[in-house]
């Protein structure tokens, strides 16, 4: 969601799908990568319990978050973007920001 909007808010301001896809993923990109490490590291310390049914939950979803991060937000969320172009964001007018607010 957070990478989406940030792309979405820069293809609403200039109109170019590519340009927004690459600027989404440049201001988004180090905090994903923050917050999914972060997170599988938080998993990753429940393999330190003694309980085998929490490890296999702690690994498991660190597994999950870093496949999420790497896969889907930096691989394939970006690859459908750039193959959609315009199309990706149909139901959207595409019109400057300052156009769409009501004065």
């Amino acid at each position: 969601m957070f990478l989406l909007s940030a792309v979405q808010e820069e293809y609403r301001r200039t109109g170019d799908p590519h340009r927004a896809m690459i600027a989404g993923l440049a201001g988004t990109g180090r905090v994903i990568t923050a917050a999914a490490t972060i997170m599988a590291v938080v998993f990753v310390s429940f393999a330190a319990i003694d309980d085998t049914l929490v490890k296999m939950i702690g690994v498991g979803l660190a597994t999950a978050v870093l496949v999420d991060a790497t896969v889907i937000r930096v691989v394939l969320a970006p690859a459908a973007l750039g193959i959609l172009g315009h199309r990706a964001w149909w139901p959207t007018l595409r019109r400057p920001v300052d156009a769409a607010r009501p004065t």
